[in-house]
């Protein structure tokens, strides 16, 4: 199949005060969420002006990417869509029909498997060629949470990170992974169901062990963060801040910190960690530093140029581990039967 075009495929994210709460509202729709919690939630968006960052941060790996695309002669136009704000979806798909694309590579901003990770994205595609008439044909890329060049950025990332850390405290810092809590029940059926689920968590293992090893670190922790919904349904633990406690009881008193399962700094990275956990460090006498995530690092406009070459030049694909990947699919199929089923929703 010849492309004629790539579509950057993301979250969404308000750009003005009065954003925020219809951008909230996108996101929970049909989850039952109260009106108290979306204001709770818009508040952290207030705390910066209303804005969170990630459009202007995918419209910047836009930029590089279309400069990479340049040096290695592809000649693909590069498109912007959100799920739950604009530029939406479907509005760009409309927009890519009208100027001719009949067939699209469709890069998501998500490394990993599972239904948020990987399959709501496919449901994003499905719903916005839909809406379309005569919709270009959309093919998604693959996960790629195991890239060589992701792990390179990442610890590079923890490398200058550990450098943050005071002198006589560096050599004991501990090294901490962190990655978006799901519930429970959506871990368990992430990934083709005849094999055993949990795709989401091992995979966040995984790119967690391949950094830790290429940092030279022997321990390390993998947590959660950013979790919502009703307290009664079990969500994968244990929470950053509950962990740095943990941390500190045991006489740890140093910490870095990498987001593992965050491509761009947006604002559950800028809120929950250099915020919420910056300041638990804090209250606790922890030295704390924050690695970077990769999406500004020019490695990363190299990675999806990559991944977009395994599909014009049949290229063999590059990857570090050894916990299965998937994620490429055409018009907003699943990968499997079953495959990373959408969790029920508990009102």
């Amino acid at each position: 199949m010849g492309f004629d075009a790539v579509l950057l495929l993301s979250f969404g994210g308000p750009e003005r005060p009065e954003d925020v709460m219809p951008f909230l509202e996108n996101v929970t729709r049909g989850r039952g969420v109260p009106r108290e919690r979306l204001e709770e939630v818009a508040q952290h968006y207030l705390h910066f002006g209303g804005v969170s960052p990630i459009n202007a941060l995918n419209r910047d790996i836009i930029v590089a990417l279309e400069a990479e695309f340049a040096t290695r002669g592809i000649d693909l136009p590069v498109y912007f869509g959100n799920r739950n704000w604009h530029p939406m979806a479907q509005d760009t798909v409309e927009r890519m029909r009208a100027d001719g694309v009949r067939s699209a590579l469709v890069f998501p901003t998500s490394a990993w498997g599972g239904y948020s990770g990987c399959r709501q994205y496919d449901e994003d595609i499905l719903r916005a060629r839909e809406a379309v008439a005569d919709a270009p044909e959309l093919v998604k890329l693959r996960q790629y949470f195991d890239h060589p060049l992701l792990i390179e950025s990442f610890a590079d990332a923890i490398r200058a990170a550990l450098q943050d850390i005071p002198a006589d405290r560096r050599d004991r810092a501990r090294l901490v992974f962190t990655a978006h809590s799901i519930p429970v029940s959506a871990d368990v059926s992430a990934g083709p169901p005849d094999e055993g689920g949990k795709l989401y968590s091992r995979q966040v293992a995984e790119a967690a062990r391949l950094c830790a090893a290429a940092t030279g670190f022997a321990e390390y922790d993998v947590v959660w963060q950013s979790r919502s919904g009703p307290p009664q349904v079990p969500w994968l633990e244990p929470d950053i801040v509950d962990h740095l406690g943990e941390l500190s009881a045991t006489g740890v008193d140093a910490v870095v910190l990498c987001p593992a399962g965050f491509v761009s700094d947006h604002l559950e990275v800028v809120w929950d960690l250099d915020n919420e956990a910056h300041q638990k460090a804090g209250e606790l006498d922890m030295a704390f530093a924050r690695a970077a995530t990769p999406g500004t690092d020019p490695r990363f406009a190299r990675l999806i140029a990559e991944l977009v070459e395994e599909h014009l030049t049949d290229v063999a694909p590059r990857r570090l581990g050894t916990v299965p990947g998937y994620g490429c699919t055409v018009n907003g199929a699943p990968c499997a039967v079953g495959c990373c089923e959408p969790p029920r929703r508990t009102r």
